[in-house]
């Protein structure tokens, strides 16, 4: 049975608990592998070669980061599909929806490895008194927590700005997903990534990311995660005046008018609400369509839906795969006995799968219920997974107002073809992201991120590179 182990200074290694966690294959309910049970000891073992080896990362030429970041990404290309086999076993996705976020993984190394050569700092000129610069210095060694929805992609996500801007890292992958981090981990040493740029350890959050966001010599947390968890990494971060940078739950609308081009709109939203067995933080949980056009639209979904194969990750047909575990599995059943009793009406799914083969595993039906009041708990609370409610509206400002009316603003998706009417819903919409007429069309460029109880701070671009600096002006008197 392999066993996953930590990334510490360099070399792969067990913690020094010499104990281990049970690692499960969603879609046979299975231990398939041991996972390295890690704790407070090993984080600082972590930090002790972070600290060491930070000074000469950062102060290595940009083109050398640059080098060791790039060949990371080129060595993930030419194991596209062992990692996406790794993460479709560890996670349940279908094994083609891993394949194309490798392929992300690769893309955001390469992308900020690019950054490292670019990222400058500013100078203004004060009317011939004094000429200030800006400099952007590296924190030192930050921490970077990761999620199990997207795994390699989001744990890349994070690493890449901070290992382009000259930090070292402690790192800690879901327990629920460490597989391609532990790949990853034997890439960074193909790669000559210097030993204790990056370290990455394995294990429980009360245990091996509370010790991070704790540990007084890190002085930045990158986490995603739940809301919940973001809270209480917040309440020990904040007290120590660390950066913090927390992207955390959503519960998303989606909304389409009368005029939208609805074969388009039914095709994305099927991805929108489903993708990731609807487990991905910016799916569209929270369907509004025209009540002009709600009866078309509702048959036309129920069918494409219907048409989604749920069963075996490694088969190309598969469109929705295993939950992730059995405690997330009863708790996205949990919701569905909860719409019934709010007065939701199951118009397809609603139930348990066993597919042949997989009786063990943990599937679900995609779902879609009617019949939802706006603010009950299915309607306001994150399910995070194949689960969407749907509702028509008649107005636009009724439509703003009940997207808005909710404690998250991570994402929403607009649909019409009306080019006033979409800047002026955008503009109103209380989310960090919204996208018209596509949903999940990303620009690396672009500032990633939340409102209200969806995050702090945002990632991606320049944004990121920033969040893991520190400024520092220097005035000088002509």
């Amino acid at each position: 049975m392999m066993e996953v182990q930590n990334y510490i200074n360099g070399e792969i290694i067990d913690s020094g608990s010499s104990e281990w966690l049970d690692n499960f294959n969603p879609a046979t309910g299975k231990v398939y592998s041991k996972i390295t049970d890690s704790n407070a000891e090993d984080v600082d073992r972590a930090y002790e070669a972070a600290q060491k080896a930070q000074p000469n990362w950062e102060n290595s030429p940009a083109e050398e980061r640059f080098r060791v970041m790039n060949k990371v990404a080129e060595l993930i290309e030419e194991r596209i599909e062992e990692f996406a086999k790794a993460e479709s076993i560890d996670q349940g996705k279908p094994f083609w929806l891993a394949k194309n976020e490798m392929r992300r993984a690769a893309q955001n190394m390469r992308f900020f490895a690019t950054a490292a050569m670019q990222f400058a700092s500013e100078s203004h000129a004060t009317e011939n008194k004094a000429i200030n610069y800006t400099l952007r210095q590296s924190i030192g060694v930050v921490g970077c927590i990761s999620p199990w929805n997207l795994p390699l992609y989001l744990f890349t996500w994070k690493i890449a700005p901070a290992l382009a801007a000259g930090n070292a890292i402690v790192s800690k992958p879901s327990e629920f997903t460490p597989m391609t981090a532990f790949l990853f981990s034997k890439v960074c040493i193909e790669a000559g990534m210097p030993a204790g740029v990056l370290n990455v350890v394995h294990g429980l959050g009360p245990k091996v990311g509370q010790a991070i966001v704790e540990h007084k010599g890190i002085k930045a947390i990158s986490f995603t995660g739940g809301t919940v968890t973001g809270a209480r990494i917040a309440s020990i971060a904040a007290p120590k005046f660390k950066k913090l940078s927390l992207e955390l739950g959503g519960k998303n609308p989606n909304i389409i008018f009368s005029d939208a081009d609805i074969d388009k709109a039914i095709k994305t939203t099927v991805n929108t609400s489903f993708m990731n067995q609807g487990e991905i933080c910016l799916c569209g949980s929270r369907l509004y369509i025209h009540s002009s056009i709600y009866e078309q639209v509702k048959e036309r979904l129920i069918e494409a839906v219907k048409a989604l194969k749920v069963g075996d990750p490694m088969d190309e047909n598969t469109r929705i795969g295993a939950i992730v575990s059995k405690a997330h599995y009863k708790k996205v059943l949990g919701y569905i006995n909860l719409a019934k009793e709010e007065g939701g009406r199951i118009l397809l799914g609603g139930e348990s799968v066993n597919p042949a083969g997989f009786e063990d595993g943990w599937f679900i039906e995609p779902t879609i219920i009617e019949g939802l009041s706006p603010n009950c708990r299915t309607n306001q609370e994150e399910i995070f997974g194949p689960v969407i409610s749907i509702s028509p509206f008649e107005y636009t400002d009724e439509i703003i107002e009940i997207a808005n009316g909710t404690e998250y603003g991570l994402a929403a998706t607009i649909w019409t073809e009306n080019l006033t009417l979409a800047h002026r819903v955008a503009q109103q919409l209380q989310f960090g992201i919204v996208w018209v007429n596509c949903w999940l069309l990303r620009d690396l460029r672009t500032p990633f991120g939340g409102m209200k109880s969806s995050g702090v701070g945002r990632e991606g671009g320049w944004e990121a590179m920033r969040f893991f600096t520190e400024p520092k002006n220097v005035c000088i008197a002509l």
